[in-house]
């Protein structure tokens, strides 16, 4: 059994919360956006409106028309930073117990994320 099955990844950033772009094409450091997906086994994250792609489709049954659709694809996790809206600046994160679980809490302004 290989480490890579065997446990999973533990990431900052959840499925809800704000945040910014800070390295790639859509890199935008200023404007906080949402989490739609975290993709835990591969590292990912989905962000609304970042990384765009244009998928070409064929006239269906649920799509008569067809045509040209937006997809948003994911981003590595690496590349966007959790949103602090008390300080509105990007920050990091430190985990602590409290009454017995476990709380992420900004570096910048020491306040609890929910």
């Amino acid at each position: 059994m290989s480490n890579s099955t065997r446990f999973k990844p533990k990431y900052n950033i959840k499925k809800g919360d704000t945040v910014v772009v800070i390295a790639g094409a859509d890199k935008d450091l200023k404007n906080p956006k949402v989490v739609t997906k975290v993709l835990l086994e591969e590292g990912r994250v989905i962000v609304e409106g970042v990384n765009l792609a244009s998928k070409h489709v064929k006239p269906n049954a649920k799509n008569t028309k067809g045509g040209i659709v937006k997809k948003e694809l994911p981003i590595h996790i690496s590349n966007v930073m959790l949103w602090d809206s008390k300080v509105n600046a990007p920050t990091r994160i430190t985990r602590e117990k409290k009454d017995g679980h476990l709380v992420r809490i900004s570096k910048k302004s020491k306040e609890i994320i929910k």
